[in-house]
């Protein structure tokens, strides 16, 4: 079999699976023989034999009937060489284009029962810079990630981002390999999740395949580990990531971190990597605010304008969604994405009421439950006061304002009742609450510094 005809071979699978599974899969295959109908291919490791076994071994089949190769099936073996040793000129194919990147599986489901491996899967297409909504809450962690993926020096290694569920993590991440693999086709690039480094750790154990672990993993030019605290507590791994991660820091090589908590904060991580995820460049992206969630649906409204076209919706419906959805901007989205398609399907607009109805579920489940207590600690840090003396006996008028000012948000934005308000409150009576609520209510239509008071206090409360 000639090396023109595997050649062909390999660029018609590559048609069919695509170019990152074919750069991690197919492309370190060598054709040994076509014998009694099977085709003879050789692995370096046992982690790529049994994965193309596994999963793509149809595929090449078919590549191999079109391409004119007669085999029926496929048989993968190890080849183990000595260090240095060539492969034999008869097995070598023509050599495939150079990839423009090696882009690494980004997170997938953990697998099912009887899976060896994690299955690849590509880059979100959606998740760039274009379509990264900058706000006050994200700014810096948007300018920290451009500033690495232009390639620019940096004075931070790593790039550790961290916050909640849906504060656009993984967007940026996302964002920083699309952006590199862009600029500079060249870099080797490798993303993936935690858990993804943790199960070719355990892989490569289970196979004795720990040195081509280490040098897949040493060889990058940028590694991007989303999830970081998913490792904490599992010591092995923990140990590995370790030495990766010097091993990479030793060679310039940049690293970008991303994780639901601050380092310090991750429970079981080992003090010796916390302490190397903090000499670089920590970044919290804060929980939106009322303007980035409405930019946020706003930029939604308009790329979904190709498929919903027909549909109108009012800009009250997008600002009412801004102000009531608060806890996770992908639930925020999603709510956005069913209004579409309902209206779609009926024929209708978007009205607020057709809002009311249709989101009845996530609305209830996004209300913020704010409590008494929460009230009060921020209402003593907005008017820079001491949280014993809010709660305390004290009848200083630069005491006594803030503290109505809570007992009306108390009011207002719970379901406690006056006498329930009023033990939070040192132990008062309902009365004195009721004569706090009255007074604010009185002083905020005629003080205007009130009123932005209790409007931003509001906002910093439902955010």
């Amino acid at each position: 079999m000639t090396n023109a005809v595997w050649g062909n071979v390999r660029n018609k699978i590559k048609e069919q699976v695509g170019d990152h599974n074919f750069i991690t899969w197919i492309a370190p295959l060598e054709l040994s023989a076509v014998e009694d109908g099977v085709a003879h291919l050789t692995a370096p490791t046992n982690f790529i034999a049994n994965w193309v076994n596994r999963n793509f071994a149809d595929p090449m089949l078919r590549a191999m009937g079109a391409a004119g190769m007669p085999a029926q099936r496929i048989e993968i073996a190890v080849q183990v060489r000595a260090p240095g040793a060539a492969a034999p000129v008869a097995q070598q194919p023509a050599p495939a284009p150079a990839p423009p990147s090696y882009i690494a599986p980004t997170r997938a489901a953990a697998p099912s029962k009887g899976d060896d491996e994690l299955p690849a899967a590509p880059l979100d297409a959606r998740f760039t810079f274009d379509n990264f909504v900058v706000g006050k809450p994200n700014a810096l962690a948007h300018a920290a990630a451009r500033r690495v993926a232009e390639g620019a020096a940096v004075s931070f290694n790593p790039l550790f981002l961290y916050g909640g569920v849906g504060l656009g993590k993984t967007h940026l991440m996302h964002a920083i390999a699309w952006e590199i693999q862009s600029r500079n086709p060249e870099a080797r690039v490798m993303y993936l999740s935690a858990e993804q480094f943790m199960y070719r750790f355990v892989q490569a154990l289970r196979d004795r395949q720990t040195l081509d672990f280490k040098s897949l993993f040493r060889s990058v030019d940028i590694l991007m580990v989303d999830d970081v605290q998913f490792i904490a507590g599992k010591e092995s791994t923990q140990e590995e990531f370790f030495h990766t991660f010097n091993a990479l820091i030793d060679q310039n090589k940049q690293i970008i971190i991303s994780a639901d908590r601050a380092p310090g904060e991750i429970k079981d991580l080992e003090e010796r990597i916390k302490s190397r995820l903090q000499s670089g460049l920590v970044v919290d992206l804060h929980p939106t605010d009322y303007e980035l969630r409405l930019g946020i649906l706003q930029q939604k409204a308009e790329m979904n304008r190709a498929n919903y076209g027909d549909v109108a919706i009012n800009s009250d419906v997008l600002e009412f969604l801004a102000h009531r959805i608060t806890n996770n901007v992908r639930v925020l989205e999603g709510a956005l994405t069913r209004l579409l398609a309902l209206a779609s399907l009926l024929g209708r607009d978007i009205t607020l009421d057709m809002t009311q109805d249709c989101l009845a579920d996530i609305l209830r489940s996004s209300e913020r439950k704010v409590t008494v207590e929460e009230i009060q600690r921020k209402v003593a840090e907005h008017y820079n006061i001491r949280l014993s003396d809010m709660i305390g006996p004290k009848r200083l008028r630069t005491i006594a304002r803030p503290r109505q000012v809570a007992m009306y948000l108390s009011k207002q934005m719970t379901t406690r009742s006056l006498p329930d308000i009023g033990r939070r409150f040192g132990g008062r009576d309902h009365t004195t609450i009721l004569h706090g609520v009255r007074k604010v209510e009185e002083l905020r239509a005629s003080d205007s510094q009130l009123a932005e008071d209790l409007e931003l206090l509001r906002r910093l409360l439902e955010s």
